[in-house]
């Protein structure tokens, strides 16, 4: 299947505004990663740099935004939200940062679609990485998220 990443942003921005306040942008996916691009100017902190919960907001976004396009790609409609999230920060970001995450092993992901489609519910950890030309890695974002098969009630 064929994942045409406008349509993915436009969905994004659509649907959770706050990723286009950001200047949120799936730049790619190349079946084991997506990368998603930021500029500065609209996560600017007190100090010149990235704020903090935009930088948690873009590894939430990462690890959803992956798992989303991987759900299409099985043909599985779900609802899939994040159901826990960390952040450790590593390095202020003091220019336009890239979030980066790969896609879990291959016997993770079977896994987790195995459980999805017997049980109408299944549970995925993924890792995201905050990188900037600059200060290099500015944080790791840990997120477990939740597919849930929508039924016809939705």
């Amino acid at each position: 299947m064929h994942i045409n990443l406008e349509d993915i942003n436009n969905y994004i921005h659509e649907h959770m505004p706050l990723t286009k306040a950001l200047g949120a942008k799936i730049r790619g996916y190349d079946g084991e990663k997506v990368v998603i691009s930021a500029p500065l100017a609209p996560n600017l902190n007190h100090r010149d740099t990235a704020f903090g919960g935009s930088l948690s907001a873009f590894g939430v976004l990462s690890g959803w935004a992956l798992l989303f396009i991987k759900l299409k790609e099985e043909n599985i409609t779900c609802r899939l939200v994040i159901q826990k999230s960390s952040f450790d920060f590593k390095n202020p970001i003091p220019d336009d940062f890239t979030t980066i995450c790969h896609s879990p092993d291959t016997q993770t992901w079977c896994k987790f679609i195995k459980t999805l489609k017997r049980h109408g519910k299944a549970r995925i950890s993924v890792t995201s990485e905050v990188i900037s030309p600059k200060s290099g890695l500015g944080g790791t974002h840990q997120g477990v998220y939740v597919a849930l098969i929508l039924d016809d009630k939705g």
